[in-house]
């Protein structure tokens, strides 16, 4: 029995088995529907991520399949999201060039330090860490995400450039300034595949209404040619400032691959002279710095030449075939000589490579993805920027584990299942870890897809299992059909996704439930927005401010000065000022921890309320709040009773915890007090009091087996 429960801990998917024939049927035919749906959602997620879209078919063929064998959910869907997506796109986007062999060599490795993160926090029970981002951080982060991530595929849906910044607002302007010249056929496919799939979302939600969207879309591109590239010269660009542009972009690049070369060369000589002793520590130690400084030196030729290929991809060009022979030439739109004809197209430079421009002249497709399943092979390990990746790392493995147990949780509701979040936190690592190992950037649970897979009816994780092994046979032998499917749609598969996930309601609902939860979710929200594409510091500012605002509030907590109400109990005088003080007692209700941030206002309020009332001989300490003491705590209780007692004032408590005894016990401070000063309720604590003053208290009010009759007029 041990060894069978041991067993289930460690391949938790046993649980599943013996399947029946139904729940294998219904597992499969769920898990073909998720299928159907997330092979173009990937696609289009590796293109928010920064990556060539069919890593996207990478990130989601093993990832889903172990995150649902070593989770704890049946029906939760891994794989490619949106926030965390885009999450790794704004991490790694200063430090490669979106799509390049660098950006996707960090993105794996980014895969893999999520992975570990998020394995350790679930082997070392530590779950509850994702408490320390509050709900209402999410939720103005997640709006904030879902504008942005909106808004950031604008460029593709009309066909026009977009900058890569430190500063994603000015991006998107230069977008919308580009309006004007939008690729009409681009706008058209985009359009088609919005209305679509709204239109099939609203009239027969049945329906895959993605993948029609998909399939249709690239029918119509093959059958039109949507695509349309070109080559050319730089030598064929006739504007003489655009020409310098691209001819300095070309040397620069010529530059960055010299110093490459070069840094590689150095640090290679170093190690072999540290390991063969050749040459002095001095010499070697020259040979790491000239290659550090080389290495400053390419990045910062590399971030110049990206500012560079942004502003020649704002230039719109038409070209002049050439006769006899000759070279085609390149005129800036609308500056063609009279006399001379265009090919009729227009064009835009995409790349520059060895002298090369790399035209564009239709519209963007998906385009040709190797054969196959991905590469088996350990991510490659940059410790340059492994210190940049940390944090990166932390925020990605927390909000991606959020979204994943959020929606477990949810499934849980409806099907009574019992979710275990730090083997949900296995799950999700193995998955990270695993991906990273087959080329797939980070991923997590997905709303939408576990949404699908519940509602088409999966029993089990054997469903997420279907999945994969559906997008392994599409790596095998679908990919070819996926050439012609436009980038436009991709960008409108993930505006249609994101749309649910703004919520401004609950920013609203945030801030009626408490005015610090709702700063916390605007600020959030303002924040991500502001510091956008670096998403990390705006969710790091909403979290820091939750926490402030947490300490804030704890460090005032309410304190209320007691008096008898004519029912038997103690009310607060600030609401009921009518209420009969008593001479002898003051009685004082702390409501939360007795903690180092508070102590010295549980000071200040316990001497205020002495001090109104000179004449008071005792001081009783209601404690049903006190739910927590610390050696802070303690030590000024520890003053307290020591300078009242000097002052003829005796201090008792009543109704403490099993937990405040303990610490008071511990450190001595219950024989400062006097165990006869210890009451278990107020009541009690009042009647003993009251027996001590004797006759001095007979016409106290306070006093109810002093003067029931009063008492009974008063009521």
């Amino acid at each position: 029995m041990t060894m069978n429960l041991s067993l289930k801990t460690l391949l938790p998917f046993l649980r599943w088995f013996p399947l029946q024939r139904d729940t294998l049927k219904a597992d499969f035919l769920a898990g073909l529907t998720v299928a159907l749906v997330l092979i173009p959602q990937s696609m289009a997620y590796a293109q928010l991520a920064g990556m060539p879209a069919y890593y996207g078919l990478y990130a989601a063929f093993l990832p889903v399949a172990v995150a649902a064998l070593w989770g704890s959910s049946n029906q939760l869907g891994t794989g490619p999201v949106a926030v965390v997506s885009l999450l790794t796109a704004s991490t790694l986007a200063t430090l490669a060039a979106p799509g390049s062999e660098g950006f996707i060599a960090l993105a794996i490795m980014l895969a893999l330090m999520v992975g570990l993160v998020q394995l350790t926090l679930g082997v070392l029970k530590l779950g509850v860490i994702v408490n320390f981002l509050s709900h209402p951080v999410i939720v103005g982060f997640t709006n904030a995400a879902a504008l942005i991530i909106a808004l950031s595929q604008v460029s593709k849906l009309f066909g026009v450039p977009m900058g890569r910044s430190e500063h994603f607002i000015v991006d998107i302007v230069g977008v919308f300034r580009l309006i004007g010249d939008s690729h009409l056929p681009t706008l058209a496919m985009g359009g088609a595949a919005i209305a679509l799939m709204w239109g099939l979302r609203k009239y027969a939600p049945k329906m895959p209404g993605v993948l029609i969207a998909v399939a249709l879309t690239t029918v119509v591109s093959w059958g039109i040619g949507f695509e349309r590239n070109g080559v050319a010269r730089v030598e064929s660009i006739t504007e003489p400032e655009v020409r310098r542009l691209a001819e300095d972009v070309m040397r620069t690049d010529t530059r960055a691959d010299e110093m490459n070369r070069a840094v590689a060369a150095k640090s290679a000589e170093a190690t072999a002279q540290e390991k063969t002793g050749s040459a002095q520590p001095q010499h070697i130690a020259a040979l790491h710095y000239e290659a550090e400084l080389l290495g400053i030196e390419m990045k910062d030729a590399e971030a110049e030449n990206r500012k560079r290929t942004r502003a020649l991809r704002k230039f719109v060009f038409e070209r002049v075939p050439g006769e006899a022979g000759a070279p085609d030439r390149l005129y800036v739109a609308g500056q063609v000589p009279a006399g001379q004809r265009s090919d009729g197209h227009q064009w835009r430079i995409k790349k520059i490579a060895r002298g090369e421009l790399q035209l564009v002249g239709g519209g963007e497709v998906v385009g040709s993805i190797p054969p196959g399943l991905p590469s088996l092979k350990a991510p490659t390990f940059n410790l340059d920027v492994l210190g940049s990746l940390l944090s990166a790392a932390l925020v990605i493995s927390l909000v991606g584990f959020m979204e994943a147990i959020s929606i477990a949780k949810a499934i849980a509701a409806r099907t009574k299942q019992r979710i275990d979040p730090n083997q949900e936190l296995v799950g999700q690592g193995l998955a990270n870890i695993v991906g990273s190992l087959t080329q797939a950037f980070p991923v997590s649970g997905s709303f939408s897809r576990s949404a699908v897979n519940i509602n088409a009816g999966a029993k089990t994780g054997m469903s997420s299992v279907f999945t994969a092994v559906i997008v392994l046979l599409t790596l095998l032998f679908l990919t070819p059909l996926l050439y012609h499917l436009p980038q436009a749609v991709l960008a409108a598969i993930i505006i249609m996704a994101v749309i649910g996930l703004v919520n401004f309601e609950a920013v609203k609902h945030a801030w009626h439930a408490s005015r610090d939860d709702g700063i916390a979710a605007i600020v959030t929200f303002v924040a991500t927005l502001a510091f956008a594409p670096h998403l990390d510091n705006g969710i790091m500012v909403g979290a820091g401010l939750a926490l402030v605002l947490y300490l804030f509030r704890t460090m005032r907590p309410r304190v209320a000065v007691l008096a008898r109400h004519p029912d038997g109990t103690l009310r607060d005088v600030r609401i009921h000022p009518q209420l009969p003080r008593s001479k002898y007692i003051v009685a004082l209700r702390f409501d939360g921890r007795l903690y180092f941030a508070n102590v010295p206002y549980f000071e200040d309020a316990v001497l205020e309320a002495m001090a109104e009332h000179p004449g008071a001989k005792y001081l009783l300490v209601v404690g049903d709040g006190i739910n927590e003491l610390d050696a802070s705590g303690e030590e000024v209780i520890h003053h307290l009773v020591q300078r009242l007692r000097e002052a003829g004032v005796t201090v008792g408590f009543s109704g403490l915890k099993k937990q405040v005894r303990d610490v008071m016990h511990a450190t001595g401070l219950l024989d400062v007090i006097g165990a006869d000063n210890m009451f278990s309720t107020e009541d009690v604590a009042l009647d003993k009091i009251y027996q001590r003053l004797g006759d001095a208290a007979r016409d106290d009010m306070q006093c109810l087996s002093c003067r029931p009759a009063d008492l009974h007029q008063m009521a």
